[in-house]
């Protein structure tokens, strides 16, 4: 083996804290490690042979070792998650959470916040909720703060000078922060940490900031303000009541996790306890692949989940984990209190802890089961080939289908895990200038000539489908699928940069060459038949065709019963049947005279007709 190679380099390491990076030949990162004492950890390597399939593959490819000392194993820590994070290496646990769920953002680093559906928890200072399953729950959620409490939708930057309120605060839907008159600073704060506590799920503290409210502004006489706190103490209390959550008094705050770890990779469950209550369930997946060991699954959970998150009072693990004192002090300081790592082995908190094992599980069983393991070849070198930060695990496919220009329509599939989610496709008619795309709408929306139907139509599709997700707040794909070839491709990319999508990785399949277009190859690439990834490809594209293809027969079916009658005035299809039928066909209608005519559909009837094809 190529470590061999190193040995005296690695004699000469030093032994003190730091961090270490395995090299491959073209010099990248392919492990990242840390280490009490460097050089013992890194000797360590030599004699790793044959402990298991993945320490045999990271030895084979190793050619080089850097090194970077820090003053103590928490700075290494840190610095080791930093690494990882950066460079994604590929022999490091790499943890993904389900992203296609959102999150909902309360924008505190602004005066007079908002509440937004937001795609992943950003460092920018805001407070962020989630994620919410199913989705849709987000903007109910966020309907609701706005219903109770009265917070701002608008994107104005409020200054308190507005004349007069919009019509959200006509309709209960905002207190009108933008008119100092109505709406104090002061008071719209008070909104925001209400707002908070629900978001948060602390409907039981919430209730009574609520009781309080109302009291005082009843007591001071404000009588319209009490009427508000208390049908949102109302709507507050029903929804305490309803709420199925696990609740074990005495437990405070604390996050709980559950670990399952096999061969085709690992399923990790959170359970965030606040106030005794679970308000918050996370699901984090560790990429299948070669087999990881339990405690190391659990270190880089670890180290993940909480880089964007602040630690609870209490972590309780279901299994002891090295370095468990340095992890304590990193979370420490990122909390800026004293956290705590237990491992619980009685009472109510071990029973928790085996709950949350119970549906990680389950969540394994779900995602790694065997038609999913059979897919993860091609998924896996997709990911490879086309450079993607993580397993295209949702991929949307689109076609377009068209007869010159004719009933154009367009069709969208998604396959997830390698699975066909018909629930989830969609069909467009396509829009674009008079049902013919000669020409269709830009990132401005002015119109451009010369330009293919088919390339036109696909810019549409993709904007219009996009933008739709971003309203809705996902779920947004890992990979787009197009039919055809690079001036598809790029009409995609021009949808997706219009709208802010730009980072969304889409290629191109082209039909009997079988070749992958991509934006950043001037040549395609061209897979060898048999290759998994090409028939998953196929396969998905396939059936993005056959899928337009029906629709737009059915669009060329419901065109062929249309009669210049439909667009007579007053004559719908009872009359056109009635004119049909007694005259034989169109051109004996066009024949008919005013009295013949009135006499199936009366005088006005009759003179609309008349009129209709006297004009065409």
């Amino acid at each position: 083996m190529a470590i061999h190679d190193l040995k005296e380099q690695i004699a000469r390491l030093p032994e003190q804290p730091g961090v270490y990076l395995w090299r491959n030949a073209a010099g990248d990162a392919i492990y990242v490690g840390k280490a009490r004492a460097l050089r013992d950890r890194v000797r360590s390597y030599l004699g790793a042979a044959g402990l298991s399939p993945r320490h045999d593959a990271l030895l084979d490819e190793i050619a080089s070792v850097e090194v970077i000392v820090t003053d103590s194993v928490m700075e290494a820590l840190a610095l080791e998650n930093n690494l990882i994070k950066q460079r994604r290496p590929k022999y490091n646990i790499l943890l993904r959470d389900d992203k296609n769920y959102p999150y909902l953002q309360l924008t505190t680093s602004e005066a007079f916040p908002r509440i937004l559906v937001a795609r992943r928890v950003e460092k920018s200072g805001d407070f962020y909720a989630g994620p919410f399953l199913p989705a849709k729950l987000a903007r109910r959620t966020m309907a609701l703060a706005h219903r109770l409490f009265g917070i701002r939708s608008c994107n104005e930057v409020i200054t308190g000078g507005r004349g007069r309120p919009c019509l959200e605060y006509d309709i209960k839907r905002c207190i009108a922060p933008c008119v100092a008159e109505i709406c104090s600073q002061e008071r719209y704060a008070a909104a925001v940490e209400n707002a908070k506590l629900l978001l948060e799920g602390r409907t039981g503290e919430l209730a009574d900031t609520l009781q309080a409210r109302m009291t005082d502004a009843a007591e001071a006489e404000r009588y319209e303000e009490a009427a508000q706190l208390r049908d949102a103490l109302r709507t507050v209390r029903t929804l305490r009541d309803r709420e199925q959550k696990v609740a074990t008094p005495g437990l405070g705050d604390r996050d709980v996790f559950g670990l399952k770890v096999g061969p085709s990779g690992g399923a990790i469950q959170v359970f965030a306890m606040r106030g005794g209550r679970v308000v918050e369930r996370v699901e984090l997946a560790v990429e299948p692949g070669v087999a990881h060991r339990d405690g190391e699954v659990l270190q880089a959970s670890l180290q993940q989940f909480y880089e964007d998150r602040v630690p609870p009072a209490e972590i309780n693990l279901p299994l002891e984990i090295e370095d468990a004192e340095a992890l304590e002090a990193w979370l420490s300081s990122r909390a800026g209190r004293r956290v705590r790592v237990a491992v619980p082995q009685r009472g109510d908190k071990r029973a928790l802890v085996e709950l949350a094992t119970r549906n990680a599980e389950l969540s394994y069983r779900t995602r790694f089961n065997e038609i999913t393991a059979a897919h993860f070849e091609a998924l896996e070198t997709l990911r490879a080939m086309l450079g993607l930060p993580s397993i295209p695990r949702r991929i949307e496919c689109f076609d377009i289908s068209t007869i010159q220009g004719s009933e154009t329509v367009a069709a969208m599939v998604v396959c997830e895990d390698g699975r066909m989610k018909k629930s989830e496709y969609r069909r467009f008619r396509v829009k674009g200038v008079g049902g013919h795309l000669s020409r269709t709408l830009s990132s401005e929306n002015d119109l451009r000539p010369h330009l293919p139907d088919d390339v036109a139509a696909m810019r549409e599709v993709v904007q219009r489908r996009y933008r739709k997700v971003m309203e809705e707040g996902g779920p947004f794909p890992d990979l787009i699928l197009i039919d055809g070839g690079k001036g598809q491709v790029s009409a995609a990319y021009e949808a997706l940069e219009s709208i802010g999508l730009g980072t969304l990785v889409a290629v191109g399949l082209a039909k009997r060459e079988e070749l992958l277009f991509m934006r950043d190859r001037a040549e395609p690439i061209a897979l060898a038949e048999n290759d998994p990834a090409l028939l998953l490809l196929e396969r998905i594209r396939d059936e993005a065709h056959r899928f337009a293809v029906t629709f737009h027969r059915k669009a060329r079916s419901m065109r062929d019963l249309r009669s210049d009658l439909d667009a007579v005035p007053g004559i719908g299809p009872r009359r056109r049947r009635a004119l049909l039928r007694t005259f034989g066909s169109l051109a004996g209608v066009r024949r008919a005279t005013r009295e013949e005519l009135g006499a199936v559909v009366g005088p006005k009837a009759a003179a609309a007709v008349i009129d209709y094809f006297a004009k065409s």
